[in-house]
Parts: C-alpha cells; structure tokens; sequence
C-alpha cells in the first residue's frame, strides 16, 4: 500500500480515499500526518475545482479516524471558506465534510473547534460560510449535548448576533441552531419556554410577557451556566425596558436565580453583564418598592461576585494541564505532532472536569488514546493518572460529614424543597439515623413544616420509599369531618391504618398504652371532640405507634399542654430508642431535653449539628430568637365597616331570619322525597358586634342556614331580612371557581377588575332571591293605581301605571322612608320619577329593590377609598399577601394558600358590615389561623364563622348557633349581650378621589343632620337676630358661626 507521501502526489477525486488508508497503515508518527495535514489545509483552499474537491474530500474520509482528530482542525477553516465557492461541486462538498467532521469528532474535543467556528460568523463573512458554521453547532446539539452545554455562555453571543443578520438563509440558520441549544440547557423548570426565548430574541416586544411567566417558574434545578446563557441575554433586555414594572420583574427573576446557583464559576460570565445595568437601575428607577427590589438584586450579585473571587474554579484550565502533560510525560524536546497531541488532550481533560467525568477507566480510554503514539502505553497511562490526581485537586469536594455514630442510616440524600413559587431548600443534605432525636430549627416561613409534611408525603427526591422507611407526621389537631367519631373510630379511619389492617383491639391496646381506659379521664369510646390538647396529642401518637413508624415528625407537639403533659410528652419520646423524632418548637426545654442533634435551615440549606439546643445556641447565639415567643409574623387587618344610614348602635340588626323553615327540592313530598325539612323554624339575627361560631356535625344545616341568611336560597315559610345599606362578605368552602377563569391577572389586576364598575361587585352570586318568580311578573304587568298631587291645580289625581324598570336611584322622604327612581312603560322620560318602596312591593318590586340597595351599599365602599393599584397592593397586604405575589405574580403562579388570601382580600375590599366565613379551618393553616383570629379581633363589624375548630371559637366566639338536625339552639355571653349597645363612632370620610389617569374628583360630603335646638339657632343666625352669650357659646361649640 502507497504511503502518505505518495498518496499526496496522487491525490485526485476518484482516490481521496487513499490518504485515510495510509495514515491508518504507517500511524500518525511515521507517515508525519501533523506536517501532511498543513499542505492539505491549502489544498481545500485552491481555486482549481479538482484540486479543492479532491482535498475537502480526503478530509472528510480522514475525519473517520480518532488518531487524526488533534490535526484536521488546521483544515476547518480553508473547508468553511470553501462554502463560498463558486464551484456548485466543492460547496456541496464543504458542508459535507464540515458536518462530518462535527459528527466524527470526539463530543469532548468539540470545544478546540469553537474558537474557528466563531471566526466564521461575522457579518463581514460570506453568508454561506456562516451558515455552514451555523450548522456545525446545531450537529454538536445532537453529538456533543453535554459537553456543548456547557460552553453556551460563549455559544449563545455569537448565534444571537445572527439571528438579526437580514439574509434570510443565515438568521434560519441561526434560529434553528438557537432553538436547539435551548433544548440542551439541561434545566426542566425552563425548557417549557425555550421557543419564547428564541422569539424574545428577534421580537423586544414580546419581552415583558415573557418576564411575567419567567417570573411565575418555580426554580428547583441548580442555576448552571447553560441556563444562564439562555436567561441572561433576555434579562438584560428585560432591565434596559422603559416599563419598570418590567425592570422590577427582571430584579426579581435575577435575584431567585442567582440564589439557586452552586458553582460561583457558573456565575462569574455573566456578572460583569448584569451587575452594572441593575446598579444603573437601582440609581435611577422612581418608584421606591421596585428601587428596593432592584436593590436586593444588586446586594446578590455582589455576594455572588464575592464568592467567585474566593471560590476555587472548577472550570479546567487548558494551559496548565498542557504543563502538566509536558511535566509527566517526560519529553525533552517537543515536536509539533506531539505539541498538537497533547493540546488535544488538554481540551478533552478540562471538558471531561466540567462535566464531572473524573474516573480513571474514563481518563485512560478518552486522553492517553490520543498521547499513545508517541509514547510507551504504560507510561503514557501512568502521567494521565498523574495529571487526573491533580485535576482533581482543582475542583471543589464536599465535605463528608465526620460523625462515627455505629446507628442505623434511615436516610442520606440530596434535594430541593419549594413551597409553591419559593424555594425554600436547595440542593441540601439531609442525614438521619435510628434512634436519634433531631430538632428542627429556623425562621418563620423557612419551611420547617413544610419539609416535614413532604418527607411524610413522600414527595422528597431521594428519601427511602415508605416500604423502606415508614414516616408519620404526628399532628393534635381533628379534622372537622372526623370531629363526631369515637377516639378508636378516629383511628381507624385513617388510611394508613386501614391499609395495615390494624383491628379495634389492637387500637384499644394502643390507646391503654398512652393512658386511656374505660376508668380514666380519656376514655377509647368518646368523642375526640371531648379531649384536651393533651388528650389529643396522646391519641395522635397513639395512631402513631400502630403504624410503626420508623421516623416520627412533631409539629409544635407540647402547644397548648399543661406542665404534667408536657413531661408525659418528654419522657415519652426520650424512651423511643429505635424511632427517629424530628421535631419543631418553641419550646427550647423539649429541644434540650429531648434532641440530640440539630438540623437548622438557614440560607436554604439544611445544616447538621451534633447536641441539643443549649449546646447549639454556645455557637449559634443568633438562634435564640427562635424562642422569643412571639405573636404568629404574619397578620391579617381588615377594614374597617362605613357607617350606616340609620344605624347608631352596634347592636341593632342588621341580618333576620324569622321562623324560617326550608327543604331541598329533591327531599320535597311533592318531588317524590321524604318531606323532612333541613331546616325547622330557625329564628336568628346578626348585628356589627356579633361574634357567632355556628357549630354542628355534618349534615346538620349549618351552611343551608347561612345560604337562607345571605340570600342564596329562599325558605319556604318565615322571613328573611337585610338592612338596604349593609354589605356582607360571604366566603363558602368552595370559593376558588371566581379565580379559576382569572388566572392570567395578578391579584391586584383581579380585584381592580372586580369592582371597576363603580364599586359593583362583578363576582355577586346570582341568587335565588333576585330572581323573579312568575307571580311577581304578573304583578310588575299589571297596571296599578298611583295617587299623586297635579302641580298646577293642586288637585289630588289618581291614574293607573305599569312600571318598566328601576332606574337605579335612591332618596328617603320626610319619613324616612326610601323612594326609588323608576321608568313608566311607555314613558319617554329617562330617570327623575320616584315611587314608595310599600307600592313598589306590592308591584313586585321587591328583588328588584333589593338589587338597587346591594348596588348602592357597594357603590358607598368604594367612595371611602379610592380603586387604586396602591390602594388594592396595601389592602392585599392587610389580607396577608406580600406585595411580590399580589401585585407582581399572575394568579397562575400562587400556591393555594396564597389564592384563598386573594380571595379573603377580594371579599373584603368594598368594607363589608358583616363576614360570614364558612369552615376557615379548611383552608387555612396555623399561622394564618392566628392571623385571622387578630384581624377578626380588630374588626369593627359583625362575624359569623361556620367551623368544627373548638378552640379557634371559643376564643374569638361567644355567641353560639349549635345546630342539630336542622334544629338551632343559640348560647350566648350575656355579658357580650351588655356590650352590643356600643354606639357607632362616626368614620372619616374622604374628601377627594384620584382616578388612575390622576384626574381628581371632589367628594361631596355627607350634610350634618342638626338637632332642634341647632335648626333654631341657625335660623336666627340667617335672620340676623343677635345671639344671647349662652346661645352664642353653644353656636360656637356646635360649629355653626
């Protein structure tokens, strides 16, 4: 077989083939390739066609063999041009060999080629050499995934540049090549949005979309330099747009994102790229809540700049690994084969650290394969081991964790942990062991409950299956369905312990473990609604033990426990010796005498100490305002009720129900049901200082009577009754359908939208009692006799009128009594004329009435304060949702206990006299419950609350409705009673209203009603008759001079 040299003499189209086979026969070293390789570079480059086509063909067939791969990028460039040519024959053969060579190559040498594929995509380049790079890149997508990924933050620059090139050809090739780096970010929580990325990149408009479902992304993944290639670029334009909503969006998404990212080097591209435009930002930006945004931003990112500085890189370093191959490999003089071999090496070692490949097996197949031709294998293995040792050494190990303890592992993994759109831990070790007791430490809202309900659910990445590792939360509180069962029935119906298969005796053995019997204060056959605190924990671990657990976890397990159950509690677990507790409290004696490590979560992270809580807080002193008892950090504040035309005392009422009685259609005689009521002659009445827990089991009527009170259904005998101007705030148990078709707004665009109408609740239920019935529209048709007085003979006139609607208006006459505007049939005249309400009643008139008052009551809420986007962000905040998710975050992005905030705040906002709330305890959770029970403590109107919740009522309710079997006995304070006739003190009222276009209107003020003795100073005031000194003083006392 020829050799290379002769096989370069002869080099022709029909036998490129031939310098491939020469180089496999004579190797790299004898048939002196390295040199070879240069006189074939400018070969491609030739103008005759023959002469090119012959060369880039020969390339292509050598780019089939490993050996060759550290010399035939000398001949990339030449191969590239030749894109260009004018030759149909040798462009055709450019982009083939070009391609094949990105398929050939090694994925973990792809990186040496960047540097040559960049130079060729320029504008000043021809548009087909920057497509044929283009698409070299886009075959790395599909050879080299990983190892491509991670040089994107050089990649993506240089293709979006591209992507706004005006020839057509070069911005397809571009975005193609674009779109599928995108998929190789590696990054689930964003891949959904690569397609929005790309179009971003050619289309600023679309940007502040895009911004508000980044915003919306929960990020669990580590932040790597892939993901911030691809995020970056969209942020920076994000922060460079006028809107500062916009800007402040882009803070915010910089800010949760550099938080998750482990690797400072990840980092370190894209720092001096952001850091200047949030600073520019953050000196510039009006609006102070998105300037403090901005700023948190900035104070991260300098953090993470720190961090960089100090951290040691993990990213290899070319250059001094192509010392370190020189150093082991022991070779006096280098030759510019060996010089190239071991640059090639270099590249596939800092490839192989940045992907993590580190394993000797791997290092000897993929380096010293390319350095085994000019050396003896044996010793080019043992300098490849040497240069991985030192590799190694570059990057960053964790440290393992030096506990010798001999205990069972229960549990050893690596996770992340978000709660909704927060990321509460990342990327965290957690280590628990048999038998040992762990106390849970952090502050509020860092997830500590959280973590343990998703340890109990199963729902941590890498923790033991339950068949492996059984875990039960441990938790006092009886959910209001269970509330009516016997304490072994309570057992029994939990899942869990049905799916063991535990019978009624082993549960009484169970529960005579923990201190019931038939003689003892607990007994097994009452009712769990009868326990104490105390009773109940014990019956909770009791249910604890039958599913024999293997981790326990206590959430605040010694609240509300006297001294001796405390101790019970103590003594209790310290004796489970082959049971692992995790527990959280604030009690720091049950943290000392039970724990005997910590684990505290603290910037998100779950950090492991051995010992209990004093020893602890000797080297953590920051800790001990963990157990400063304090009120619950997050707290409601409702508005305040307006006054009421009419009302002075807090004690008159304002809600009626008299002797009503009610059944379902389906359970009525004439419908084929059994005809027993659900409710029987309920007589109630609600005022602004009522404080009502209506309590009962299931079934028993409670939330039908509250539908009969609001108005949602109508009884069959007994009336019910609403004052005209009282505004009434009803949440039901399944509210959230308003939202569901709004998730596209945020909170504060919702609620804006809501009541836009001039304070018109949008959301009203359509009730059953403003819907007219056929009776009352046979009566509305029927003309009626109206008596009025004809102005210019004074004469008393009768004639009969149909009403056609109510216009909407409202006045009272001298006796206090309300007229309604009304339109005639027929009647060209718009609005102007009033009827009597007792005539428009027997009109049927009646709902429509009603309607009017509903919409004036609403209307006279907005008028004491203003729809504002400020106004609604505060009021969101008073109802418990931070300003970042009310007024920043779309519906769509909250979790549920932030939508059931939205809509408790949406109900509130028009200022209602009265709550009604409808099993709160469902749906909200501790804290909020606390937070609730403050606000519901401060509020001035009156409170109904439908709840199996013992304790939350019995502190906020004196007043009871005990309902059973459609039967109401109503319990109340008599001392409560004494206070109801609190007088209404009056409320400001606002003088003026500035509208979202900044127009400000006048409001005009309510006029003094004046008393006898004031009218009949006023009068000798207007006359002109003097003042005695004591009318003059009481005039001036009064305000009337």
């Amino acid at each position: 077989m020829a050799g290379l040299v002769a096989a370069m003499q002869k080099l022709s189209v029909g036998e490129a083939a031939d310098l491939a086979a020469a180089v496999k026969s004579e190797g790299i070293v004898k048939s002196d390739f390295a040199t070879k390789v240069l006189e074939l570079a400018s070969l491609c480059g030739e103008k005759d066609e023959a002469k090119a086509l012959a060369a880039i063909n020969a390339v292509s067939g050598l780019a089939d063999l490993p050996e060759t791969e550290p010399y035939l990028k000398v001949c990339l460039e030449s191969i590239l041009n030749a894109a260009a040519s004018k030759s149909g024959p040798v462009r055709e053969a450019s982009v083939a060999c070009s391609t094949n060579i990105a398929k050939k190559i090694s994925p973990f040498a792809m990186k040496g080629l960047l540097p040559i594929i960049f130079k060729k995509l320029p504008v000043e380049q021809k548009w087909q050499v920057r497509c044929a790079a283009l698409d070299m890149i886009t075959v790395f997508t599909e050879t080299a995934p990983k190892q491509l990924s991670k040089s994107l933050p050089e990649v993506v620059p240089e293709v979006t540049a591209c992507m706004w090139d005006t020839k057509k050809q070069v911005k397809t090739s571009s975005t193609t090549a674009m779109r599928k780096a995108c998929d190789i970010i590696g990054n689930k929580d964003i891949e959904h949005m690569s397609e929005k990325i790309v179009i971003a990149i050619t289309k600023p408009k679309t940007v502040p979309e895009i911004m508000h479902e980044l915003a919306g992304v929960t990020f669990v993944q580590s932040v790597e330099s892939a993901c911030l290639a691809m995020t970056v670029p969209l942020l920076l334009r994000g922060l460079k747009e006028k809107n500062t909503a916009t800007k402040r969006q882009s803070a915010v998404i910089i800010n949760n994102m550099s938080k998750l990212v482990d690797n400072p080097a990840d980092a370190a591209p894209f720092l001096p790229l952001l850091l200047p435009a949030l600073t520019s930002n953050a000196d510039s930006i009006s609006d102070p809540e998105a300037r403090e945004v901005t700023e948190r931003a900035v104070a991260q990112l300098q953090r993470l700049t720190a961090l960089c500085e100090k951290a040691v890189s993990t990213r290899g370093d070319t250059s001094k690994l192509e010392e370190l191959f020189k150093e082991h490999l022991g070779v006096k003089e280098i030759s510019s084969a060996l010089g190239s071999a071991i640059s090639h090496a270099a590249i596939i070692a800092t490839t192989m650290m940045d992907c993590g490949y580190m394993e000797d097996v791997q290092w000897a197949k993929l380096v010293s394969v390319v350095l085994t031709p000019f050396s003896d294998k044996a010793k080019v293995d043992v300098a490849v081991e040497k240069v991985r040792e030192v590799a190694e050494t570059m990057l960053v190990i964790p440290e393992e964790d030096d506990d010798d303890d001999d205990a069972e592992e229960l549990c050893n993994c690596n996770f992340t942990l978000a709660y909704g759109t927060k990321i509460l831990l990342h990327n965290t070790k957690m280590k628990l062991k048999r038998g040992k007791n762990y106390g849970l430490l952090g502050g509020n809202d860092s997830g500590k409950t959280t973590l343990m309900r998703s340890i109990s659910n199963n729902q941590v990445e890498g923790f033991p299956d339950s068949s492996t590792v059984r875990t039960v939360f441990v938790e006092s509180d009886i959910q209001g369905e269970q509330s009516h069962l016997t304490c072994v029935d309570y057992i029994l119906y939990d899942e869990k312990i049905k799916a063991m298969g535990s019978t009624r005796e082993q549960v009484y053995a169970a529960l005579e473990s923990v201190g019931f019997g038939p003689n003892k204060k607990a007994k097994p056959d009452h009712g769990v609604s009868t326990l104490s605190g105390g009773w109940r924990m014990k019956l909770a671990l009791a249910r604890a033990m039958l599913q024999n657990a293997d981790i326990l976890l206590l959430d605040e397990p010694t609240n509300h426990l006297d001294v001796i159950n405390v101790a019970w509690v103590k003594n209790y677990l310290n004796s489970l010796d082959k049971v692992t507790c995790i527990m959280v409290s604030h009690d720091s004696g049950l943290l000392n005498d039970c724990c005997t490590y910590i684990l505290q979560i603290a910037n998100l992270k779950l950090n492991l100490f051995k010992g209990n809580l004093d020893d602890f807080v000797k080297s953590h002193p920051e800790a001990r305002s963990y157990f400063s008892f304090k009120e619950s950090k997050l707290k409601f504040r409702f508005p305040q009720p307006g006054n009421i035309e009419g009302v002075k005392s807090k004690g008159k009422a304002l809600m009626k129900m008299s002797k009503c009685t009610f059944t379902y259609p389906i359970n009525r005689a004439e419908n084929g049901g059994n005809g027993i009521p659900t409710l029987y002659d309920i007589t109630i009445q609600v005022s602004l200082s009522s404080r009502v827990a209506c309590v009962g089991e299931n079934g028993a009527g409670k939330s039908t009577m509250i539908k009969l009170l609001v108005g949602e259904i109508e009884p069959e005998i007994g009336d019910v009754w609403k004052h005209p101007n009282a505004r009434i705030a009803y949440v039901a148990q399944h509210a959230f359908h308003h939202i569901e078709s709004h998730l596209a707004q945020t909170p504060n665009e919702y609620i804006r939208w809501r009541y836009a109408n001039n304070g018109e609740d949008k959301e009203s239920l359509v009730k059953v009692t403003m819907q007219f019935t056929d009776a009352e529209l046979k009566l509305q048709k029927t003309p009626y006799e109206i008596t009025f007085v004809d102005e210019e003979s004074g004469k008393i006139q009768k004639i009969k009128k149909v009403v056609s609607e109510l216009v909407g208006g409202r006045k009272q006459n001298r006796s206090k009594q309300y007229e309604y505007e009304i339109k005639y049939l027929g009647s060209t005249v718009d609005s102007g004329e009033y009827l009597e309400a007792k005539i428009l009643e027997k009109m049927g008139w009646s709902k429509a009435m009603k309607a009017v008052d509903l919409k004036l009551a609403q209307m006279a809420g907005l008028l004491s304060r203003p729809l504002s986007a400020k106004n609604v962000e505060k009021h969101l905040e008073d109802c418990g949702l931070d300003k970042e998710f009310g007024t920043h975050y779309r519906m769509s992005a909250l979790s549920g206990g932030q939508k059931v905030k939205v809509v408790l705040a949406a109900a509130m906002w028009n200022q209602p006299h009265i709550i009604i709330l409808d099993e709160p305890t469902n749906y909200l959770d501790r804290e909020s419950l606390g937070a609730l029970a403050g606000a519901i403590e401060g509020f001035g109107g009156g409170v109904v609350i439908i709840s199996h919740n013992n304790e939350f009522c019995s502190q906020l309710c004196p007043e009871t409705w005990v309902m059973d079997a459609g039967h109401l006995e109503t319990k109340g304070d008599a001392e409560w009673m004494l206070k109801q006739d609190t007088k209404i003190e009056a409320s400001a009222q606002i003088t003026e209203m500035t509208d979202a276009a900044g127009n400000v209107t006048k409001i005009e003020q309510e006029k003094k009603k004046l008393s006898k003795k004031e009218e009949k100073q006023l009068i000798k005031l207007k006359d002109g008759e003097p003042l005695m000194s004591s009318e003059e003083e009481f005039a001036i006392e009064k305000d009337l001079i």
